[in-house]
């Protein structure tokens, strides 16, 4: 064969195989274990700010019994489309939720609903929630999602956040710090 005619010979076999393809996407005749994408599982983590910065330290401590939802909202007009049961942190501050369907339309997000620690109970900003992405049209391939963690903040930051902070390389605190604040 000639060069040309191989190059059109491989070029059609690639034409072939890929609008197969496409047809298998969008009439749903994918693979068996396509039935199960549409499960997930969104785990993730609930600390108390011991040192009220809105991020982990090394003394931030996980809260038992702390209580997470989760919401998602379609895009278009903001209608709920999934809100989970309320779900309680274990003895190690994590949580897990499981979601059937799939929600490319909508926005999720895992927020704080309680903290089970008085003196740990502040939360941060509104704005402050998980987002998670649950859809199995996003590249991402297993059906665990994970969350960034979330956390309440304690009523005072500890004696000890001023070390732990400097260390991290964080010198202007005088708002959280007062008078403890490494200049």
């Amino acid at each position: 064969m000639t060069k040309a005619s191989t190059i059109a010979l491989v070029s059609l076999a690639i034409y072939i195989s890929s609008s197969s393809f496409k047809f298998a996407y969008a009439t749903g005749a994918a693979a068996p274990e396509a039935a199960e994408s549409n499960k997930f599982k969104v785990a993730g983590h609930v600390y108390c700010d011991t040192c009220r910065v809105e991020f982990e330290t090394k003394i931030s401590k996980p809260i038992s019994g702390a209580v997470v939802k989760l919401e998602c909202r379609n895009r278009t007009d903001g209608a709920l489309t999934f809100q989970s049961p309320e779900i309680t942190t274990t003895q190690s501050g994590d949580y897990s939720i499981d979601v059937e369907g799939d929600y490319e339309d909508s926005d999720c997000d895992v927020a704080l609903v309680r903290s089970s620690w008085p003196d740990c109970s502040d939360l941060t900003e509104e704005w402050r929630k998980a987002r998670v992405v649950l859809t199995s049209l996003d590249g991402v391939s297993g059906n665990i999602r994970f969350a960034n963690s979330l956390g309440f903040k304690k009523k005072e930051a500890l004696p000890e956040c001023k070390k732990v902070l400097t260390e991290l390389g964080y010198y202007e605190l005088q708002k959280e710090l007062g008078n403890e604040a490494v200049p």
